[in-house]
């Protein structure tokens, strides 16, 4: 063959962080290894597979073509190495989650993982749901486990289980007496939302797209537990999945406010790239994941058992 292991390793790191620099970085090899590795790489096949603006390197039409077979062999290759190591059961797996997903569930999906397989090293990432699917459509994800829309044309999209937002306030709300409220009563509050971007804003903006008054939004966060904090605190209301706020409404912190009118249905997703080679530790993480909501409805009706 005239490409190595390493060279194609050093290619798919360059196209993930589309520098030089980084790439080294990422490999823990010198700047000056990792240059030579892709220029020896495409002068014995006679090709470019980069477009060169200054520093930054972009995939050309050849380079896009080859990204994916090079992830997959690269995949494939770790796989073969354990096996002549001597080394059973799984690798290594990479997930990505968004943040009402990585806080209440996956954790606990990869903790439970991790227990039945000890010799896997995971890593967990949270973000919101555009950065989780880019991470996935760049292979720097093996999974994600997301609560958005995703249209993107190189990633597999698998529903899990539903979820619902719900619309909450502080207990010494007025509408927290009621329990209930319209569409016009809701467009005198304040808002406490998450960030554009999020799978729950983007949810709540297709819920409330037929309403022609503007919200009056106070403020937008990152986080579900600072939305908490800042409706607890009486800032405003604000709208997060039931799951998140299920402790909270049991000890009365918070109040859901019923809101017939809107739908806030949602549903969670698997997502993966259509062209990534499955690993059999991606394999048993959905397995498990499919198992952990087997016969549950909503996402608020999982029991969370603690992991000891």
């Amino acid at each position: 063959m005239r490409f190595t292991l390493r060279q194609l390793q050093v290619f798919v790191a360059v196209a993930q962080h589309e520098s030089v620099s980084r790439a080294a970085q990422s490999l823990a090899l010198s700047q000056s290894a990792t240059s030579t590795s892709l220029t020896e790489l495409e002068r014995q096949s006679d090709c470019q597979l980069f477009d060169r603006a200054g520093k930054r390197l972009a995939l050309n039409a050849l380079g896009r073509q080859l990204l994916p077979q090079a992830v997959a062999l690269l995949d494939q290759a770790k796989e073969i190495e354990r096996l002549l190591g001597g080394k059973s059961g799984f690798g290594s797996l990479n997930v990505g989650a968004t943040l009402t997903i990585g806080n209440y569930l996956a954790t606990l999906l990869i903790g439970s993982f991790m227990q039945n397989h000890p010799e896997c090293r995971v890593k967990l990432q949270v973000h919101n749901t555009a950065h989780v699917v880019q991470q996935v459509a760049h292979y720097e994800l093996d999974l994600g486990l997301i609560e958005g829309d995703c249209q993107h044309p190189e990633i597999e999209v698998e529903p899990w289980v539903e979820d619902e937002l719900v619309v909450f306030c502080a207990p010494q709300h007025p509408l927290a007496q009621r329990g209930s409220a319209s569409l016009e009563e809701l467009t005198h509050e304040a808002w406490i939302l998450r960030e554009q971007g999020s799978g729950t804003r983007l949810t709540f903006d297709q819920a409330m797209r037929h309403h022609p008054r503007s919200l009056n939004i106070r403020l937008e966060l990152e986080h579900t537990e600072a939305i908490k904090r800042a409706v607890e605190s009486g800032l405003g209301i604000g709208c997060i999945s039931r799951l998140a706020l299920r402790d909270a409404i049991r000890r009365g912190s918070l109040v859901a406010v019923e809101t017939p009118e809107l739908d806030l249905r949602r549903q969670f997703y698997f997502i993966r790239h259509r062209q990534k080679y499955q690993t059999a530790a991606m394999r048993e993480f959905l397995e498990q994941c499919r198992a952990f909501t087997a016969g549950v409805s909503r996402s608020d009706q999982i029991v969370l058992q603690p992991i000891f």
